[in-house]
């Protein structure tokens, strides 16, 4: 369960999962007011997450699409896409890739591929995302996950992704490349559903730095008291999401938590905070969260678009209208630091940079 790494015990949540505890550490519950039954309805269950059909991006169909963004952009800050692009058996490839190394190698094998227990944001693999106070009273989230720097190129270096299996590190590059692509045209498609140039949001974000994060979540024995991922809004530009077809997430909309059931083949985009602030609030970065189960693993693989750490971002002035802008401009390395330094909690740290 444990190994020492820089002196720290590296506690993996599967481990905890397999040892068939009945009752979950202390430091996984969640305070009533984040747990799973809180603000749920029956009226936000049947609510579904807009799907967006792309085309392969027919000119013909474009007018359309920009349209369906904007209502969902304005409405959730998430929505499914199909007819993407994306191969569909590189969407396969990459969620087996990743449960094979998850499901199919000795603890020991994957805390070689360790993450810095001291460093938030460090590549490898992990299970905690926030850094403890003088206190340790971090609540930890019920999952496990492995962080790979794939954009730009010179911060990929495969050699510090797993060997096992054999495929893991081709199929990865190939999904990040993908993942790229991709994003450049979902960001050109909501920047002109804000009559903006298309290039817009890439040229505010400039070079994109992407993560893609595979999280394992594995069945918990108290679901209830528990969550595999803390609602939080994403720090960064556009995220690009799949998920397996056990399902979990939820993504928050007045105040009601509503179900991202799987779409086979569909890739779901969430809104960052970065967007938020260059569309001055006219498109929501979405809250979102993920739920634990009692008797099944969930998989999921989360690709980040962010912009460097020195980049700076402000509400587009074409969006201000002349009016005072509704955000103050962030340094976006200042933003990340504020982020794992306070925590997730909702949007809080975007609503700090709120103007009067």
């Amino acid at each position: 369960m444990e190994m020492e790494v820089g002196g720290e015990p590296m506690v993996r949540v599967q481990a905890i999962a397999e040892a068939k505890l009945s009752q979950v550490p202390p430091q996984y519950i969640q305070p009533p007011h984040n747990r799973p039954h809180h603000h749920s309805s029956t009226a936000a269950a049947a609510t579904t997450i807009p799907t967006i059909d792309l085309f392969e991006f027919n000119p013909t169909h474009l007018p359309s699409i920009r349209s369906t963004i904007a209502q969902a952009c304005t409405d959730y800050g998430a929505f499914h896409v199909t007819n993407h692009g994306v191969p569909t058996k590189l969407l396969h490839q990459i969620k087996t890739t990743g449960l094979t190394f998850f499901n199919h190698s000795s603890i020991n094998d994957k805390l070689t591929y360790s993450c810095d227990p001291h460093s938030f944001a460090s590549q490898g693999y992990g299970s905690r995302m926030l850094l403890s106070d003088e206190n340790d009273t971090v609540v930890l989230d019920w999952r496990d996950y492995f962080d790979h720097h794939t954009l730009p190129l010179s911060r990929r270096d495969p050699s510090r992704w797993p060997h096992f299996p054999e495929n893991y590190r081709e199929t990865v590059a190939s999904y990040s490349d993908e993942m790229k692509g991709l994003a450049q045209r979902l960001m050109g498609l909501i920047s002109e559903s804000l009559g903006l140039r298309g290039s817009y949001i890439e040229e505010a974000v400039g070079e994109l730095y992407q993560n893609i994060t595979i999280s394992y979540y594995p069945p918990c024995p108290q679901p209830d008291l528990t969550l595999g991922l803390q609602p939080h809004s994403d720090m960064g530009a556009i995220t690009l999401l799949i998920q397996d077809d056990v399902g979990g997430l939820e993504v928050l909309k007045d105040d009601q938590w509503i179900t991202v059931d799987p779409l086979s083949d569909a890739i779901l985009v969430i809104l960052a905070d970065q967007t938020e602030i260059i569309t001055n609030g006219k498109y929501r970065s979405a809250v979102h969260r993920a739920v634990t189960n009692a008797t099944q693993a969930r998989l999921s693989v989360a690709t980040f678009h962010d912009p460097a750490k020195a980049v700076k971002i402000s509400p587009s002035s074409e969006l201000v209208n002349g009016a005072s802008p509704r955000y103050r401009e962030v340094v976006y390395g200042d933003y990340v630091s504020s982020w794992y330094t306070k925590g997730p909690d909702g949007k809080r740290n975007i609503d700090s940079l709120l103007l009067n």
